[in-house]
This record gives structure tokens, sequence and C-alpha cells, in this order.
């Protein structure tokens, strides 16, 4: 998930940033340029001031990384794509297109590129285009596109007035399924690291959803909060096989952990006459006990993104075992913070904030 230029305020410090892959590194954008960091030492990997950008995507740590100006300056267009090697500081291709780029995504088969009303789908090696998705209108440049080439799939919206979801192929080159993930219009969409799992959330925020990519009508409900708030972000854990953990990040400042694997595993409804009335798909919404709250990770109305680094289970002294986490926020206001979570076998959180980067001041320094 990433903070884009088509969801920051005027006043945000950074106009994008992402996180790779495998989460391991992040890219920023701002008015001067843009950087790439290595998320585990914070270490400054590269830099170059040219001019505004609203688009960095990196693909895993490798050289090359996929840019789109901000429109500021006539050589830095909105509807040009760059394929640039930060090695080599050169240009390998660049790409044009009619309207404005809302999204790039990338893995080390396809390249996506996102517009308000189409979507094109390209062959990372050689450029050439495969195919194009005539979509709704998306303004937000709202996507998810799985990081693995043997699930390569992709989603989109496929309404403006529901939380309906298109899931594509983008190796076989055909629709997948549609998902009825809400009523209300989509905010955010993620994929597990495997490409088995989407996550979704809605424009009203209260619940977030976990569907099962190959049995469509499958979901997890997960109740975020009683109250509506905007969701910025969604990240799955890095589990190779079925997901840990899920993260969300809100207008409200808080972040949001979710244990997935007791939740997905449970098998036994909790309250029979909650059971007979309410679908199974959706009975996880009346679930908290795996829902924990870190609250002022950034100011209220700041726009974040989260990223999981790491998942582990911890046999502590006491021999219970304890979750622990590892997870990345980088704030619009110019901020990267890394957690700590441990959550024990009695659904206890503890929580430390391990680093706290202020990339906007980095950046000035180095001016």
């Amino acid at each position: 998930m990433a903070i884009s230029s088509s969801s920051s305020s005027p006043d945000s410090q950074i106009l994008c940033a992402s996180f790779n892959q495998d989460n391991s590194c992040f890219a920023i954008g701002t008015k001067d340029g843009f950087r790439l960091f290595d998320a585990h030492s914070g270490r400054l990997r590269y830099e170059r001031v040219i001019g505004a950008f609203s688009i960095v995507e990196m693909l895993f740590s490798t050289s090359l990384i996929a840019i789109v100006g901000a429109g500021e300056q006539p050589s830095l267009s909105p509807r040009r794509l760059c394929l640039f090697d930060f090695v080599t500081g050169s240009a390998l291709r660049e790409l044009n297109f009619l309207t404005t780029i809302l999204a790039v995504r990338i893995n080390r088969k396809r390249l996506i590129v996102v517009l308000q009303e189409k979507t094109y789908i390209y062959d990372v090696n050689s450029l050439a285009i495969l195919d194009t998705i005539d979509t709704v209108p998306n303004s937000k440049g709202l996507c998810a596109f799985s990081p693995i080439s043997e699930a390569s799939y992709l989603a989109l919206p496929a309404s403006t007035n529901k939380g309906s979801v298109l899931v594509y192929n983008t190796i076989e080159l055909q629709s997948l399924c549609q998902i009825d993930a809400h009523c209300s219009p989509l905010a955010a969409l993620v994929f597990s690291s495997n490409g088995m799992y989407l996550a979704t959330a809605s424009e009203q925020g209260t619940l977030i959803r976990v569907h099962l990519v190959s049995q469509a009508t499958k979901s997890y409900s997960l109740r975020r909060g009683a109250y509506p708030s905007t969701i910025y972000s969604l990240s799955f854990g890095p589990s190779a096989d079925l997901p840990d953990i899920l993260v969300a990040t809100s207008l409200s400042g808080s972040l949001h952990a979710f244990l997935l694997g007791p939740i997905v595993k449970r098998k036994k409804r909790p309250n029979k006459l909650l059971g007979s009335i309410i679908p199974e798909p959706f009975i996880d919404a009346f679930e908290s006990s795996y829902h924990y709250v870190i609250h002022n990770v950034s100011l209220t109305g700041v726009k974040s993104c989260a990223a999981v680094s790491s998942t582990n289970c911890i046999q502590s002294s006491s021999a219970r075992p304890t979750v622990q986490s590892s997870i990345y926020v980088i704030t619009s206001d110019g901020h990267f913070y890394d957690y700590r979570l441990n959550i024990t076998s009695l659904n206890e959180l503890s929580w430390n904030l391990e680093r706290e980067i202020n990339l906007i001041g980095t950046l000035r320094d180095h001016n």
C-alpha cells in the first residue's frame, strides 16, 4: 500500500510513499525529488533531486524503479512513466499515455499502469503490451497487485457505488472472479504475499474483510470500530502460507492489528443465536479478541501507509508463546516509524517504538 499524490493533501511533505514487494525497502517522492531507503537500517540507498514525483515504485531490492513526475515541471509529465536504473543513473524506457497515470505496480513478470478508466498490463522484460482493461472510473487509482509471479493477480474496483472487486489473472490474461466485498465503494485493498488472500476496506471503514481468492464468496470480517473512518492502508504479514497478521492505518491516526490465524482456523460459531441469523462468511465481525489498537501513531487526518516487516512466534520463559511483529509506518508529514508489537497467548498487547526517522529533516540536511 502506498501514499499517493491523488490522496495527499496540499500541505503534505511527501507526495508519494511506497514499500517494495517484500517490505525491505521504501521510496518517497517529494516536490524536490525522490529517495530510496533500506527499511531495516533506515540507510539512504539513493537520492535524486530533479523535481516533483507523484509515483516511485521499486522492484524488490533491484536497481529498477518506475517513476512518474507530478507535472510541476514540463520534463516530468504525469502522463509519462520512466523505468529507471538508479545504479547506472540512466532511463531504460519511457511509456507515454493520454491521461494522468494514477498508479503503477510491478513484479518480476508484469508491469501494471492504472489510468482513470483503463489499466494496462505489460511484460516487464520486453515492455510489450499484453492487455488493456476498461475499468469503471477510478480517480484514486485504487488497485492491488500480487508480488509473486506464480499468482500474479491484479485487483481493481468493479463498481463506483458499491465495494465490488474485479480479480484478474495477469499471466493467463483473463478475469478470475468478482468479489462483492462491501456495500460502500472501496477505499483500500491489498493481496497477501502469496496472492491467496485479498483484504478490502470500504469508504465506511468500520469493517475490513479478508477474502480467499480461490473461493470468491468466502470472506472473514474484522471490525475496525463502530464509527466510520477512512482506511489509508492495509498490509498482510509476510507469511508464505496463511497470513498471520493484518494491519491497517486510518484517518484517526491509529494503527490496527488483527491476528488472522486464530480467526481463519476457528470453525465454531461463538453464539448459536447470532449464528442462526448472520451468514457464516460475516460472523467474524463480532469477534474482537484478536484486534489490537495503537493510538496516535500519526496525527488525526495525516495520511499514512503501514507494512509488516516480519512476524515470529516466540516461546517465552513462562512457556506461553508470544507473537512478535515488526511494523513500519510512513506518514505524509514526513516521518518513518518502526514499531515492535508483542501479543501474548492471553491476548495481551505490548509495543515499543524502536526507531523514528524524520524523512523531511534528513532531506533538508542533504540540500
